[in-house]
């Protein structure tokens, strides 16, 4: 057996992971340290360096989302294949009573050689013609206690939200038994091995990580019922296969799906049996699940025939394109979706507006951008009078800049400016630090380095957390007005609009001027109306005077 690569722990709160691209092919030689593929979580993309030289066996496909600590390949060393390949007496007596020492992900995998036979022999009720089937079954009939796995530092239980294979049922080795709800996310829980899955707590119920949530008994797998079946004339389906498991070259994986696979065929209703896997050792991938979309068609007229009479109306009723389809949410969506819940209900968020006359700021642009330019290689923008004016009204208004910390008020001295950029994947908030230091040219220096990160999703979790105030600007998409929600743990956020040529009155005459509505949320519990209220007045004043950021007035 080669040597193991794991996802390893990323971050505090990442508890899964997508293959986002293998850069090295599955067989392929590597070495130590040598990039071998890319991962994405919810916040960035990371490298996985191979931990030795060898030969690179590849485990799980790219795309697929998988929980910290899966093993996702290994790797092997000249004399691995034929370490594996001696399923001898010896090491088949020693696999039962090595697996208690290890953790419950390393009992099944304890001797590849041994439990693919397992799956080919099946159980020893199933043999009548293999003699090595009894020599194996020891390994494969024991009892596996499935174990509730560490899935996040901060995270010290879990509920089990429902059973997705009942209590007595077959299961096979990697497939997905249930799915656990902890207070930050949603996991899958698969199968550790083939057998028959044993309840060990009832759905709805919460318990800590490390306890026994369910066992698993015998060694009868999904591959071996289907060996014992597979002269009848009613098993057909799996038939082609067989001849290939017979001759050794397939393992548990053939015909069953990943948990990312098996989730999307369990919505769209869609049988494993019925789909033909591509992925390693015939595994079914993701992308194998999202091509089953036109299974389900077949079943559709044998229920038809009930309402006979109105189904073909409502067909006729009905003219052009009625087709829909179903993505499963990014990892980032996710994460975006459960921080703007919990912002809504644990803040009491109150939103106040006003209006910046842009005339001013737009004039002195267009006489020196030019100039600007030149001398620091980066344009002019609005987004750096912004920045200047919120850190000038942060210093006056330190409410603003604090954030509540259980019984505490934590005030800050420095202004670590938050911009929300629209990265490709979805919106990301890299953070300018000491931004209160920075001149006009090194604000937008800043801003452009890090929205290139955002456009190439190389943004670092470093550059994303640790912000004190966010500035949203939905003015370019065409927004007039809105009403930005908190970036938590901030207690306020500035949201800049699109601008528009409206009539205002200045001095007693109507005059047209480029008119910009500002949104300023933030969480009551911290910053009174007046403190709200008065910050936005000051960046009011300070865009529609720019000198006064320059004389400090």
């Amino acid at each position: 057996m080669g040597l193991e690569i794991k996802i390893p722990a990323v971050g505090e709160s990442i508890t899964e992971v997508t293959i986002a691209k293998w850069l090295k092919k599955d067989g392929e030689a590597v070495k130590r340290d040598e990039i071998i593929a890319e991962l994405e979580s919810d916040k960035a993309t990371f490298e996985l360096p191979a931990e030795a030289d060898g030969t690179l066996s590849i485990q799980v496909a790219e795309g697929e989302t998988i929980g910290i600590g899966t093993t996702i390949a290994e790797i092997g060393g000249a004399d691995a294949p034929a370490a594996d390949a001696t399923p001898d007496a010896t090491k088949s007596a020693a696999t039962p009573a090595a697996a208690p020492s290890n953790d419950p992900i390393s009992k099944g995998e304890e001797n590849p050689a041994a439990s693919d036979q397992a799956g080919y022999g099946g159980t020893p009720e199933d043999s009548a013609t293999s003699d090595a089937a009894p020599a194996e079954a020891p390994s494969s009939g024991g009892t596996i206690e499935m174990k509730i796995p560490t899935v996040g530092e901060s995270i010290t239980e879990v509920t089990v939200s429902k059973w997705l294979k009942p209590d007595g049922a077959q299961v096979d080795r990697d497939e997905v038994i249930a799915e656990l709800e902890s207070d930050k996310a949603t996991f899958e829980l698969p199968a550790e091995a083939a057998g028959t899955l044993r309840h060990a707590v009832g759905e709805g119920e919460t318990i800590a990580i490390g306890t026994v949530v369910a066992r698993i008994e015998g060694g009868g797998s999904g591959a071996s019922a289907a060996l014992a079946a597979a002269p009848a004339s009613a098993q057909a389906a799996p038939t082609p296969s067989q001849p290939a498991a017979n001759a050794g070259t397939t393992s548990y994986a053939t015909g069953t799906p990943s948990p990312a696979a098996g989730k999307i065929l369990g919505e769209k209703g869609i049988n494993a049996a019925d789909v033909q896997g591509s992925g390693r050792d015939g595994r079914i991938t993701k992308e194998d699940a999202q091509n089953a979309q036109a299974k389900p068609a077949a079943p559709a007229p044998q229920a038809a025939p009930a309402p006979a009479a109105p189904a073909p109306a409502a067909a006729e009723a009905t003219t052009g394109n009625r087709n829909s389809r179903r993505e499963r949410m990014s990892n980032l969506r996710k994460t975006v979706a459960r921080r703007l819940v919990s912002v809504k209900n644990e803040t009491a968020m109150l939103t106040t507006f006003n209006e910046v006359n842009m005339q001013p700021i737009m004039d002195l642009r267009n006489k020196f951008k030019d100039k600007f330019k030149e001398k620091h290689s980066v344009g002019l923008g609005f987004m750096s009078f912004f920045t200047k004016a919120v850190c000038v009204a942060l210093k006056e208004w330190p409410a603003v800049n604090a954030q509540i910390d259980g019984g505490d008020i934590v005030y800050n001295d420095f202004c670590d400016i938050s911009i929300a950029v629209s990265a490709p994947k979805g919106l990301v908030v890299p953070v300018i630090r000491n931004a209160e230091e920075l001149s006009f040219d090194g604000i937008e220096k800043e801003i452009v380095r890090l929205a290139g990160l955002a456009r190439d999703n190389k943004l670092t979790i470093e550059q994303m957390t640790g912000g004190t105030f966010t500035i949203t600007n939905g003015g370019v998409f065409g927004s007039m007005m809105s009403t930005p929600i908190i970036n938590a743990p901030q207690s306020a956020i500035l949201g800049m609009h699109n601008i528009i040529q409206r009539p205002v009155a200045e001095n007693g005459q109507v005059v047209v001027r480029p008119m910009m509505y500002l949104a300023l949320s933030y969480d009551h519990r911290i910053i009174d109306g007046r403190e709200s209220v008065s910050f936005l007045v000051r960046v009011k004043e300070l865009l529609e005077d720019p000198t006064r950021l320059l004389l400090g007035v």
